[in-house]
């Protein structure tokens, strides 16, 4: 199990979302370290969210980790569906906006688990607002060159992944069934229906 690590016995990792666009997201962005590293970067669309617990950071029931912006959200066993709510993320020094946070749930073929992804992203360089509009051509080529790399690393997001409870009653030998398993009891009862010809 990936945990908390790098991190002093006692600490915890209960980032903001502030802290998590800013302190880190921005710094990976951006290519400068951040001290202490302690989020993995992973290619979060191949893996099923139960199957993060070995590969990311781990404080709770969440899950952090880098993983690169993409159209894609299909893993081996379903995909991520955006919920369709975008919050902003504004800095509580400058009340600027910051970045975006989008939320996504976890679907096993047309079936919603409890598994909730929290996206965190940078605005988009044509929205932070780009200072003076009155640069010269050669700057704005030298600093097209500078900003190509940059441009690319700024394609990060940082995710959070928990398991959200379920809010049912313990079944009758004293153990709870995860989201998960009752999805998979529910399609295995799907098998054993017979329709009609």
């Amino acid at each position: 199990m990936a945990s908390n690590a790098n991190l002093p016995p006692g600490f915890r990792f209960f980032p903001t979302d502030e802290e998590l666009v800013v302190h880190f997201l921005q710094r990976k962005a951006s290519l400068f370290p951040c001290h202490p590293d302690v989020i993995p970067d992973l290619d979060l669309y191949p893996c099923d969210p139960w199957d993060l617990h070995d590969k990311a950071l781990v404080e709770g029931n969440q899950l952090y980790f880098y993983s690169r912006r993409t159209q894609s959200r299909v893993t081996s066993n379903g995909y991520w569906s955006p919920l369709g709510i975008e919050e902003p993320i504004f800095s509580t020094t400058s009340s600027k906006k910051v970045g975006v946070k989008k939320h996504l749930m976890f679907y096993v073929g047309d079936v919603q688990t409890n598994w909730i992804m929290q996206e965190y992203r940078l605005l988009d360089s044509t929205s932070r607002g780009s200072g003076s509009s009155s640069s010269s051509s050669s700057s704005g080529k030298s600093s097209k060159r500078r900003g190509h790399s940059k441009n690319d690393c700024s394609k990060w997001v940082i995710c959070r992944v928990f398991e959200r409870n379920c809010d049912e009653d313990d079944d009758e030998d004293g153990t709870e069934l995860s989201c998960l398993d009752e999805v998979f009891l529910s399609l295995d009862d799907l098998e054993e229906i017979s329709l009609p010809n």
